[in-house]
């Protein structure tokens, strides 16, 4: 199975594509971070971003998508920023068919390490294991990609199309946590749909 994670942020977006066998055994494709100057107004700062992600989706083909789940912060600048890209993500997956699964910080954290709370550095330490790589992908957006995508296959057991995705989804809703289920019913209550190259600088 081919996972295309994505660690959604507007200055920096993590993307990482792994491959993941049936017996849990993980291969690093490809990672990168796009990155959007501050400098650009936002729509050409989305337009940055989608060009990347459309592009690293086009050279790798994955199966399925796995991004961050968005919870609010404090800062609300950096929230919305990392709403919009989630929202551009789900665009561009939903445009090819390809099935979108949202996962918790908590979740992916919990899948990796054996533990909800651990820190960026105990997450990048187990996917470099994980993936067989002598040193810890950097910056921490290209780890966080990189688990989002173990943590979805893991997760699903290998299954491409086992993704949240709108619809009346009775049969898919029951294999989502609590947490999830909740976050999927208002989304669909507030009628939200969602389904390489680097960028020169």
């Amino acid at each position: 199975m081919r996972v295309l994670g994505i660690d959604p942020g507007l200055t920096r977006c993590g993307v990482g594509v792994v491959d993941v066998e049936p017996n849990r055994t993980a291969r690093l494709v490809d990672v990168v971070v796009l990155r959007s100057p501050a400098e650009l107004d936002t729509p050409r700062r989305l337009v940055r971003i989608a060009e990347g992600l459309e592009a690293i989706i086009e050279e790798h083909r994955p199966q399925a998508v796995a991004l961050e789940r968005v919870f609010a912060r404090s800062d609300v600048s950096t929230i919305m920023g990392t709403a919009q890209i989630s929202g551009v993500a789900m665009l561009i997956a939903a445009r090819r068919a390809l099935p979108v699964a949202l996962h918790t910080p908590s979740e992916v954290k919990a899948a990796i390490t054996g533990y909800g709370r651990a820190d960026k550095k105990q997450v990048g330490a187990m996917v470099a294991r994980i993936l067989g790589l002598d040193d810890v992908p950097k910056p921490a957006d290209a780890a966080d990609a990189l688990a989002l995508a173990i943590c979805h296959a893991w997760r699903t057991g290998g299954v491409a199309g086992a993704a949240m995705r709108d619809g009346d989804g009775s049969a898919e809703d029951s294999a989502l946590t609590p947490a999830q289920r909740a976050w999927l019913a208002a989304e669909r209550s507030a009628s939200v749909s969602g389904a390489a190259r680097r960028l020169k600088r």
